[in-house]
């Protein structure tokens, strides 16, 4: 029996869309303001969400239920298993004494911490994101950074604030190639308009990262690494996005501006040092390093980045799709309550669609196994023994199994919201502002990413209603359908996702509200100004 989603349950928009945000707002309060764990707060929110589907929505219990168990499902495949061997694969480094020899070698860039944090939080990471994302780049930076001696909050924190400088065109493209999808506009016109303002944010990104770090003190020492940095990257991002399309800009303009950086600091250096943790206790004289053994020490993210760049390409992708020699190792799984059983009304989509439920188990294509791949190339290559190997992988197992409970909760209410409608209650909501629409059009984007975690997702998600609005008000749809993704971009910091894969990467467990309010106010700084650019782009254009 199927079961047609109802968007305005209480027969007044607003009513409603204050009804559907109450798990939300719950979550916000919990981390906040009464400081709740985040296992507890996530669990809680589920069950907040689980009631409103089925008293007030009235969508079916079996089909709530089973919306949650497809949210949990997701949580395990395939992101659970990107942050769980991507953990692993640091803790390998680490198990096996290389990591110090790491440490060394980036010291020898230059041994000022926030030097060292452009490199590794900023650049790095963007690559991370644009070979692989769903957590992998937050989770290996933020454990690396721990490793060079910067605090598990300060680092995670730093992290997911850098990440915005990449998060539209996270694993080769996606995000905006589903814009693409479920607009009917070419990715690569969302993508080089996406072009005319990223840009201009990645470029901000690595002052606010010196602020953050050391203040006003870091702004007016280290400027000019940080315009270095800034521009580098921002010019490589523009130009990419621009003349090549949306799927290289993260992977080009990470390793323009890494190279870029770390050559300028050949001739500059700032005068005053900042040190920490490790490199306070030994000032030692940085010893020499050979080639060889510098290449041993980082060849576990050498092996990351040449299996995640094989899994990034075409032809491997071909392998495994319709007709492709590897297809029958992706595992299509209906949820037989769900799938196809609720469907989407007007104005969400033109015509009653059915909403698909399918659990898709891409056994050796998903981005996990590449970096699992990577791990046992490492322990090759490091010769670690298979018991101590084993037992990294135990450890890092019961490390992260409160995160992983965490983004389980929050993906099972994600997917309830998603499943019942209320997601979309909000949106319509906002989309009912008419003129003041293009100003609020990036905060859909952003409770779509809070929501699910996925620049990728929320565009699925939204995409389509950013594109039918922007034509109910005379908008140019292009204008919105790119706020969607730039909007939730700036959500990616504080989604509990996030905040789940940072906190279990850094051994903050239990201290995920410290974390969301790290990030808060950056966040919405973010999203403000992205109102006030779309806002006026749809006054100009």
């Amino acid at each position: 029996m199927t079961w047609v989603q109802a968007y305005d349950p209480l027969n007044n928009i607003w009513l409603s869309a204050v009804l559907a945000a109450i798990p939300i707002i719950f979550f916000f309060l919990a981390l906040t303001v009464f400081k709740i764990k985040g296992t507890v707060a996530s669990f809680l929110t589920v069950a907040l969400s689980f009631l409103i589907a089925i008293s007030i929505y009235n969508m079916p219990v079996h089909m709530a239920t089973e919306a949650a168990g497809y949210g949990f499902a997701f949580s395990f495949w395939p992101i659970s298993y990107i942050v769980i061997t991507a953990v692993y694969l640091y803790k390998l480094s680490v198990k096996s004494g290389q990591f110090t020899i790491i440490r060394t070698s980036i010291s020898s860039i230059s041994n000022d911490a926030r030097i060292q944090m452009l490199l590794v939080a900023f650049s790095f990471n963007a690559f991370l994101e644009g070979a692989a994302g769903f957590g992998a780049p937050i989770a290996i930076t933020a454990a690396l950074l721990v490793g060079l001696g910067f605090k598990p909050l300060q680092a995670a924190g730093l992290c997911l604030i850098a990440n915005t400088a990449s998060g539209a065109f996270g694993a080769m493209g996606i995000p905006v190639i589903v814009a693409g999808q479920v607009s009917g506009i070419d990715p690569k016109i969302i993508g080089q308009f996406l072009g005319t303002s990223l840009p201009l944010i990645s470029f901000t990104v690595p002052f606010l990262l010196l602020m953050i770090l050391d203040g006003m003190k870091g702004i007016s020492q280290l400027w000019p690494a940080a315009l270095v940095s800034g521009a580098s990257y921002a010019i490589a991002q523009y130009l990419t996005v621009t003349f090549i399309g949306p799927e290289l800009p993260n992977i080009t303009s990470a390793i323009f501006s890494l190279v870029v950086l770390a050559l300028f600091t050949k001739v500059w250096q700032p005068k005053e040092a900042m040190l920490l943790g490790a490199q306070q206790a030994d000032k030692t004289e940085i010893p020499h390093l050979t080639g060889k053994m510098i290449a041993k020490a980082w060849s576990p993210f050498i092996a990351l980045t040449l299996m995640v760049t094989i899994w990034s390409l075409q032809p491997f992708k071909r392998l495994f799709t319709e007709g492709g020699v590897l297809a029958n190792t992706i595992l299509h799984i209906p949820m037989p309550n769900l799938h196809n059983l609720v469907l989407k009304a007007q104005p969400i989509v033109t015509e009653q669609t059915p909403y698909a439920a399918v659990l898709k188990l891409d056994l050796i294509s998903a981005t996990g196994t590449a970096i699992l791949l990577a791990a046992v190339l490492s322990i090759i290559m490091l010769k670690i023994p298979i018991k101590a190997a084993l037992e990294t992988l135990r450890e890092t197992m019961q490390e992260l199994a409160k995160p992983i409970f965490t983004i389980m909760m929050v993906l099972g209410f994600a997917f309830i919201a998603n499943y019942s409608g209320q997601s979309s209650t909000l949106g319509l909501a906002l989309a009912a502002t008419s003129d003041y629409f293009p100003f609020l059009s990036p905060v859909l984007g952003w409770i779509g990413v809070f929501l699910t975690g996925s620049v990728t997702s929320n565009n699925a998600l939204f995409g389509s209603l950013q594109q039918i609005t922007a034509e109910q008000i005379s908008v140019l749809p292009l204008i919105l359908v790119a706020a969607n993704t730039s909007g939730g971009v700036m959500a990616k910091m504080l989604s509990p996702q996030s905040i789940a894969v940072a906190s279990g990467a850094v051994g903050l467990v239990g201290q995920e509200a410290e974390l969301f309010r790290f990030t808060l106010k950056y966040s919405m700084v973010f999203l403000l100004v992205t109102g006030i650019v779309t806002f006026g782009q749809t006054l100009f254009i």
